[in-house]
């Protein structure tokens, strides 16, 4: 494969740094009220994405693209549609949960249009929503089975309960914060601030605008030996684990 974005690091950007239009559309680290009347902090930083090859690309676990995310129709801001575009930090986060859901439902899962990331200006961003920080998902398939009957919902969203508590499911139903016609899983309200990004409390431009690039995470990348690792560690010669005290 050629060398894309992925290989070099993606670029972390501090969203105080965008120009006016952007930030007005982006509202970093305003405080919203979520669901519950509880207020949160919107995303600050974001992986810039320069197009939409580098969106196709970059790939954040083996099964998910940066660009399933990254789908929306026109009830996204026009000026959020063109690239570069912008996608909180955490939505690694996410795509790494949805990972262990594929591997528990034995198949793979298909996110709706306008299901990954939504920004505040997004016409269904009216309340405050884990899509607008990259924390949740719109499933409308999951492998052949299309999720729109009570049936097959809670039987997935029992699949994803049984997975992990830290996985929101929305229940079947017809009515405000349930679903009929898809599963919406979620992990709230969750900002990342990666290690190699600087975090400061100046909110408005510098003259330098800030921003880094991510380290490369994966083991070959980091030079580790790419000969296989033997089958069994060492024992020690009595088969236990020393005490704290005899380790020297």
């Amino acid at each position: 494969m050629a060398d894309t974005p992925s290989e070099a690091g993606l670029k972390i950007v501090d969203a105080f740094d965008f120009d006016p239009e952007l930030r007005a559309l982006l509202r970093p680290g305003e405080l919203v009220e979520g669901i519950g009347g509880h207020y949160h902090h919107l995303p600050r930083y974001f992986y810039e994405v320069p197009s939409h090859e580098a969106a196709r690309d970059i790939r954040l676990t083996p099964h998910f693209g940066l660009n399933e995310f990254l789908l929306v129709d026109v009830k996204e801001a026009a000026r959020l549609r063109a690239f570069p575009r912008y996608v909180p930090c955490a939505i690694r986060l996410l795509a790494f949960f949805l990972e262990r859901v594929r591997e528990a439902a034995g198949a793979p899962l298909h996110l709706a249009v306008n299901g990954g990331y939504r920004s505040p200006a997004h016409k269904l961003s009216m309340a405050a929503t884990p899509h607008m920080w990259g924390t949740a998902a719109d499933l409308f398939r999951v492998g052949t089975v299309v999720l729109r009957d009570r049936a097959s919902i809670e039987t997935y969203n029992r699949v994803i309960e049984d997975l992990t508590d830290d996985l929101y499911v929305m229940p079947y139903g017809h009515e405000i914060g349930e679903a009929d016609d898809h599963i919406h899983v979620d992990l709230g309200y969750v900002t990342v601030v990666p290690r190699e990004i600087s975090e400061d409390r100046l909110p408005a431009p510098q003259e330098q605008a800030r921003y880094a690039f991510e380290e490369r995470r994966r083991g070959d990348r980091r030079g580790w030996p790419r000969e296989g690792l033997p089958e069994v560690l060492p024992a020690a010669d009595s088969g236990a684990i020393p005490a704290p005290s005899a380790r020297k």
